[in-house]
């Protein structure tokens, strides 16, 4: 509550102007920040009184805070009323644009996952592929937040964006035309009778529970021998969810960790009661798989519940914080980072699979080879279990006879 009074305080202060600080400045402040707070306000009335077209205050402080955040991380960022309303529609799962989360590579907007079945998706954006221009108008200098503004827009208008990426020898162009955008949280299928697949496409306010009621209908069916957990190009969304969707298959132990800039930690734990039978599992996972998608396949890695298969992940591992400001607006600030139940660091350097199999380049008609292989491995899995569980059962029945 403190800190977000401090930033309402310096938000006044700014408004205040020129006059508030050479007050302060002489009554011989001894922090250097009142120093440079004065040397902003000097900025802006220059600004105010000498540049070509009219600035308002409002545009000019504004500016600076979007500065601020945006040299802080690429997730960093102010938001507008709009910008707040939106994220809120999001999280339940529908919003407008073309389908796809971004996140910044090296100062680039890159995407991290085109959402499944939107524009994005089906006019064959990748993640890795890095956005050079938007409609014409190059990225470089802009923030994450100016970025997904630029590209949301009302139903049926285009955008044109230019990409990087690799393999090409230069840019391609891709023109997409907005949608609204309804995401499907959940959706799964039998793959052979006693074999499940599931799939999340993005963990939103009720993920955990239609992924359980999806189980438990497959379930009352049909005995499940084995579960395929897909979460490739699935960008991430709310931490409470990914934290119940892994419990749902872990009975103890930390789920995730939370660690702040002064080692204070928040451990998520796993509860014995909800949890399913340990059937044998395996996660899918890409370049595309994000931020909640690392922390469900980094708790289940680490307690050995699933094998991981697939590419590393993105690498998006830091925790970011929305703080409501006065006015509607407010302030998306990374607060603290995310680590795996072994104390491992999701951020940049993503959850290695078990077992490495690559993605191919292009589509092969509706056939998933990664799917395919991922099924051979659980039926093998599947059996080894099935044999070590009659061995067992034969060899106590010796020891009673």
């Amino acid at each position: 509550m403190k800190k977000r009074w401090l930033l309402l305080t310096i938000g006044l202060a700014l408004a205040c102007g020129l006059a508030f600080f050479q007050v302060v400045a002489t009554s011989g402040p001894k922090d250097e920040v009142y120093r440079k707070l004065k040397l902003l306000t000097e900025v802006m009335e220059i600004v105010r009184q000498e540049y070509v077209e009219e600035v308002s205050y409002e545009k000019l402080i504004t500016g600076a805070i979007q500065g601020m955040l945006s040299n802080l991380d690429p997730y960093s960022a102010y938001l507008t009323p709009d910008m707040m309303k939106e994220l809120e529609i999001e999280t339940k799962g529908s919003f407008g644009g073309i389908g796809i989360e971004i996140g910044m590579k090296d100062g680039i907007p890159t995407v991290i996952s085109p959402i499944e079945d939107t524009p994005a998706w089906k006019a064959g954006l990748k993640a890795g592929d890095k956005i050079i221009k938007i409609n014409g108008e190059p990225t470089k200098g802009l923030s994450l937040m100016e970025c997904v503004k630029r590209l949301r827009g009302p139903k049926g208008t285009k955008v044109t964006l230019t990409i990087l990426r690799e393999g090409l020898s230069e840019p391609k162009e891709v023109t997409i035309i907005r949608d609204i955008i309804k995401i499907q949280s959940v959706k799964s299928r039998p793959l052979e009778e006693g074999f499940f697949y599931v799939r999340i496409t993005q963990f939103q306010e009720d993920t955990a529970r239609d992924l359980r009621k999806a189980i438990l209908s497959y379930e009352k069916e049909t005995p499940i021998r084995g579960l395929i957990l897909d979460l490739r190009n699935n960008p991430g969304g709310l931490l409470d969810q990914a934290v119940e969707v892994a419990d749902l298959f872990l009975n103890k132990g930390v789920i995730v960790s939370v660690k702040t800039r002064d080692q204070r930690e928040l451990r998520y734990e796993a509860k014995e009661e909800g949890t399913f039978q340990d059937w044998p599992m395996i996660v899918l996972v890409n370049y595309g798989s994000a931020s909640a998608s690392e922390i469900v396949a980094g708790a289940l890695k680490d307690h050995k519940r699933a094998l991981i298969m697939g590419t590393r992940t993105f690498g998006k591992g830091s925790v970011q914080t929305i703080i409501p400001l006065e006015g509607g607006s407010g302030l998306r600030l990374t607060t603290a980072r995310y680590f795996t139940p072994q104390g491992t660091s999701i951020q940049d350097s993503g959850i290695k699979p078990d077992i490495e199999y690559p993605e191919p380049q292009e589509a092969q008609g509706e056939e998933d080879p990664v799917l395919r292989e991922a099924f051979n491995y659980l039926k093998a899995l599947a059996l080894y279990r099935e044999y070590v569980d009659v061995t067992k059962k034969k060899a106590k029945g010796q020891e009673k006879s």
